[in-house]
C-alpha cells in the first residue's frame, strides 16, 4: 500500500550549475502535478511532468527545482532583463499589498525565485544550448522520485497496519451483531406473542389473512441478515485491497461508503438497544477508517 504523502529533496551538480529539488505530495481525488522549474531550460518542465506522470497515480503533489549557476562562470550568455524584472517585483509587490489587506501572511520571496520567473533571465541575444543542462537534471530526477517513493511506501506500510486492525474491529462487531440478532429473536417472539394477545382479547373481527401478512411485514422490517451479511463480505474484500500492491484507493473508498451504508440500515433495524449500540461502534470505527483511506493512493 502506498501513502500520497511524502516529502523528498535533493542537491545535484552538473555542467556549471547546481540544483536544489522539493518534491511534496498530500492527498488528493486525482493527480494534481504542479511545477516551479527555471523555463530558460527548454523542455525541462514537459519532461519532468512526463516522469511524474508516470510514476505517481494520484496525490496533489508539487515539485520545486532552483538552478543556480557556477561561481566563476562565464554567463556573458545570460543577462538580466531589466524591464521584465521590473514588472515581476512591481506584480509581487501588489500581491504582497492586497495579501496585508485581506489578512493573508506569504513568505517573502528570494532572489533565487525572481530569478525563475519568465523573462526575468534572457540569453542576451545570444543562443544557448541548454540541453547538457537538461540533460543532467533529468538524471538526476529518477534519485528524487526513488526518496519520494520510498517515504510514501513507509507511510503506505503504517496505513495498512491501522486499516488492518480497523477491519479487525468491524469483523469483531459484526460477529458480535449476529450473536445479539439470534438473542433479540427470542425475545421478539415474546414480546410478538404478548401484543398478539392484547389485540385478539380487544375483538373477535381479526382478519387471518391480514394478521399473517402483518406479521411478515414486520419480519422483514427488523431482519438484519443481508445486512451483517454484506459487512462480513466488505470486510473481506477491503483485506483483499489492503494486501494488494496495486493503487486501491478509489476502490477503498467506494467500500467505505457501503460499509456506512450497511451500518445505518442496521441502527434503523435493531429493535434492540444492545443492537443499535453496535451499529453505532460500526459506524464510529468506519468513519475513522474512511479518513485514513483518504490517504492511501
Amino acid at each position: 500500500m502506498i501513502s500520497m504523502t511524502g516529502f523528498a529533496a535533493r542537491r545535484g551538480a552538473g555542467p556549471g550549475y547546481t540544483w536544489v529539488w522539493d518534491l511534496r505530495g498530500v492527498n488528493g481525488k486525482g493527480l494534481d502535478l504542479r511545477l516551479r522549474v527555471p523555463d530558460w531550460i527548454d523542455g525541462l518542465e514537459a519532461a519532468i511532468r512526463s516522469e511524474l506522470q508516470k510514476a505517481l497515480t494520484r496525490g496533489n503533489v508539487s515539485l520545486t527545482l532552483r538552478v543556480t549557476q557556477d561561481e566563476g562562470r562565464d554567463d556573458a550568455g545570460f543577462r538580466l532583463n531589466e524591464a521584465a524584472l521590473g514588472a515581476a517585483l512591481a506584480a509581487l509587490a501588489r500581491v504582497e499589498a492586497a495579501a496585508m489587506d485581506a489578512g493573508v501572511t506569504l513568505r517573502q520571496p528570494t532572489g533565487a525565485d525572481v530569478l525563475t520567473l519568465r523573462g526575468v533571465i534572457d540569453a542576451g541575444g545570444q543562443e544557448t544550448d541548454t540541453t547538457p543542462l537538461r540533460v543532467a537534471i533529468m538524471t538526476d530526477l529518477p534519485g528524487l522520485l526513488g526518496d519520494f517513493q520510498a517515504m510514501r511506501a513507509a507511510e503506505g506500510k503504517a496505513l495498512a497496519a491501522v486499516l488492518t486492525g480497523q477491519l479487525d474491529l468491524i469483523a469483531d462487531l459484526t460477529s458480535a451483531a449476529q450473536h445479539e440478532t439470534a438473542a433479540r429473536t427470542a425475545t421478539q417472539a415474546d414480546t410478538l406473542r404478548e401484543g398478539l394477545a392484547r389485540v385478539l382479547s380487544a375483538t373477535d373481527a381479526v382478519d387471518p389473512a391480514r394478521l399473517a401478512q402483518e406479521l411478515a411485514l414486520l419480519a422483514l422490517k427488523t431482519d438484519v441478515t443481508e445486512e451483517l451479511d454484506r459487512l462480513a463480505a466488505h470486510v473481506e474484500a477491503a483485506r483483499a485491497h489492503v494486501a494488494d500492491p496495486a493503487p486501491a484507493g478509489r476502490k477503498l473508498d467506494f467500500l467505505m461508503q457501503e460499509f456506512m451504508r450497511e451500518a445505518n440500515t442496521l441502527c434503523s433495524k435493531a429493535q434492540s438497544l444492545a443492537l443499535t449500540r453496535i451499529g453505532l461502534d460500526l459506524k464510529t470505527v468506519i468513519d475513522q477508517m474512511r479518513e485514513q483511506v483518504q490517504n492511501v493512493e
